[in-house]
């Protein structure tokens, strides 16, 4: 939590005041504490004197005592302790006993003898100041500098704007973070979407089976002219690619809101990146390019929200909206929501039976007047006329099939015309440029969504133009300008690929020299301190080799063995001898056998002697990356003849673990025994062998 009169939306960096409550994270925590910051614990178990710090306040008080003299049951002594802490606080930081009445009498409306139950006494507040001493009291004064702006979070306001923006159908499966979009949209639904003479509810709300499922009824909604959404995070995008690629080649509106978390996999899921940019921006095989929105801020969640679903059916395409659980589940101050009246929603080319009628060329994928975007009908138009068949696969230009190279190309070209027309109707990006005589006016800062909104002091720099990502992508050509008119642009993103950097470069053909990427990925909110002070930026995750030590390992070979010793250095990510070559070290790859000598080897793994030719013991460092599992295949297709008569003239060796070592099951290698390959298939595959003629 952040307590400012500056207006900063988000972290400084660093704790000034940490309540240690998880002993199983103490010593981080106390890490954390900036010098001459205040550590608030529960002393009712003595702690040893290692486990603070001397730069620090440190503030104890007997918290589980307290509960146990004021509540009697076992469990209200338990739930009732996080109560307890509160009410510590509020004394030691001088907040008016009266505003936290309020707030108790808010959250427990209609549960008065629970309220009851958790308000202090008269006795257990004066016990809570004895302990906490005036001179190391942090007293919070009142301040009245919040003004109009509102108390929100970005899931809520994202809701209401598909309420506000015509959304009448929302399918969805649940996941963290973004499943409260949709309970939002049914809480804000059931009040405004209820025909006020019949009661008739005028919505749809379908938790689906999953992913898969929820994205087609989407679908299926936007091609029947409903206005309709899904919530989902990256995850459940890696889902619905294939849907995806299905709504943007047939033409089809739909909108998307990806609530961003860490990744990849199930990855962080309570954690917030934005590691979704990449994969929203080209989702589905092929070629295809979608529409992202990036919004900063609750209120820019409500906005984007509403022009997404108008931008969905101007362009007949997917439209994402890239929030992220920063944004999506914490609440912000942020400035009231605004909504004209007299707008009208924006229904794109849509072709009527007045139309029809009166003898129009209608082409479902006709493009008519130059800019990508055809004519679309709603079912039912017309009883004969402006019907066609909705297709994945490639049509000419009145939906009829066709295979025709002439026509494929006619589609995938417009879909990129298309794709062009959508840079003038993204939303216009907000510049915000470094005053007049400021140093370094040739320098840009370039942020992401929630970086910008986030670390606000880093905002208040002054001395470096600043642009949010609001405008989304495509990338606007006003912003490709703005940037270019910079000797060096700095992209914040909160992901470690720099994936948004990835799509300057890409599409709008920025030199990727003058772009200088800040990424942070930890899970955690950017800090202003991470932006401004490289020095205090918090250390990004090393390379899984480094600090490894090679552990002793035993390679078997046919007629002979070789114990490695483990290495007294550690492992470098890439040795500067490997570099030299273009190589990688991968140690986290299941080890190849090495057969050392003379033999040519099964795998082609490359061995090197020990350091200081030293002639006990290889060290594998590397496979060939030159044998891959195809020819490794034809290799010891052609090689089994020959390998089953030296089976038969060699004395056999244990090979109980072989299977393992070998990684046969991974490679689909049907046989069991070491497979002796000839010369000759190894030269015919192009493949070299070293020998540095180390005996077994």
């Amino acid at each position: 939590m952040r307590v400012t009169e500056h207006g900063y939306l988000g972290r400084r960096g660093g704790v000034d005041m940490m309540v240690a409550m998880n002993p199983q994270t103490w010593d981080q925590d106390v890490r954390e504490i900036d010098p001459g910051g205040y550590l608030f614990y529960d002393s009712s178990k003595p702690l040893p004197r290692a486990k603070f710090r001397d730069d620090i306040h440190v503030l104890g008080m007997p918290l589980t005592e307290i509960c146990n003299d004021h509540y009697s049951d076992s469990r209200q002594r338990q739930l009732f302790k996080n109560i307890i802490c509160v009410g510590a606080l509020t004394a030691l930081l001088d907040i008016e006993p009266a505003v936290i009445e309020k707030l108790f009498t808010e959250q427990y409306q209609g549960k008065e003898k629970l309220s009851r139950l958790q308000r202090p006494g008269a006795a257990t507040r004066a016990r809570l100041r004895a302990c906490a001493p005036a001179a190391d009291r942090a007293a919070v004064e009142r301040r009245d500098r919040v003004g109009d702006r509102i108390f929100v979070d970005g899931n809520t306001a994202a809701a209401l704007g598909c309420v506000y923006g015509g959304a009448s159908v929302c399918a969805w499966y649940p996941i963290t973070p973004s499943s409260s979009v949709a309970e939002a949209f049914q809480r804000f639904a059931q009040k405004l979407r209820i025909d006020p003479v019949t009661g008739a509810r005028r919505y749809a709300i379908v938790q689906a089976e999953d992913e898969l499922a929820s994205i087609g009824m989407v679908i299926g909604a936007g091609w029947n002219g409903a206005r309709a959404f899904t919530a989902t995070s990256g995850p459940g995008i890696s889902l619905m690619s294939e849907f995806i690629g299905l709504a943007y080649f047939a033409e089809i509106p739909i909108t998307m809101i990806d609530v961003q978390r860490g990744g990849p996999s199930t990855g962080m899921p309570t954690r917030t990146q934005q590691t979704d940019i990449r994969i929203c921006a080209y989702a589905s095989h092929g070629d295809t390019k979608h529409v992202l929105l990036f919004p900063e801020d609750p209120y820019e969640c409500f906005e984007m929200s509403a022009q997404a679903l108008d931008l969905a059916e101007r362009l007949q395409t997917p439209v994402f909206v890239m929030t992220d659980l920063d944004i999506g589940m914490n609440q912000r101050l942020c400035r009231p929501f605004a909504w004209d009246d007299q707008r009208e929603y924006d229904r794109g080319k849509v072709m009527t039976r007045e139309a029809l009628d009166a003898g129009a060329d209608f082409g479902r994928y006709l493009d008519v007047d130059g800019d990508g975007i055809p004519f679309r009908t709603y079912p039912g138009t017309h009883p004969t006329k402006g019907g066609y068949f909705t297709r994945g696969t490639t049509k000419n230009a009145y939906a009829g099939y066709s295979e025709a190279g002439a026509d494929y190309i006619y589609n995938v070209e417009r879909l990129l015309k298309k794709f062009e027309t959508a840079k003038t109707l993204v939303p216009r990006p907000v510049l915000q440029a470094a005053p007049p005589g400021a140093f370094r006016r040739d320098f840009l800062r370039l942020d992401q969504p929630g970086d910008a909104g986030g670390p606000g002091g880093a905002r208040r720099t002054g001395h470096l133009d600043r642009r949010p990502a609001r405008a989304g992508f495509p990338v606007p050509d006003r912003v490709v300008d703005f940037i270019a008119a910079h000797a060096k642009v700095f992209v914040v993103e909160q992901n470690r690929d720099a994936q948004f950097k990835q799509l300057l470069v890409n599409e709008a053909g920025i030199n990727p020299a003058n772009l200088i990427s800040v990424l942070h990925y930890d899970g955690t909110p950017i800090t202003a301190r991470f932006i401004t002070q490289p020095d205090r930026r918090t250390r990004q995750p090393e390379p899984a080799l480094r600090g490894h030590r090679w552990p002793e390992m035993t390679y078997l070979a046919p007629n002979r063995s070789c114990t490695i010793p483990s290495s007294p250095r550690t492992a470098s990510a890439s040795p500067p001898r490997l570099r030299r070559q273009g190589l990688d070290a991968v140690r986290r790859l299941r080890p190849r056998f090495d057969l050392g000598g003379d033999h040519p080897g099964l795998l082609g793994a490359r061995h090197r002697a020990a350091p200081r030719r030293q002639a006990v013991g290889h060290r594998l460092l590397v496979e060939d990356a030159g044998l891959l599992p195809r020819q490794l295949a034809r290799l010891q297709h052609r090689a089994r003849p020959h390998a089953v008569g030296a089976d038969r003239r060699q004395p056999r060796q244990p090979r109980a673990d072989l299977p393992r070592r070998l990684g046969r099951r991974r490679l689909g290698v049907d046989r069991l025994r070491p497979v002796r390959a000839r010369h000759a298939a190894w030269r015919e595959h192009g493949l070299s062998v070293e020998n540095n003629g180390v005996s077994g």
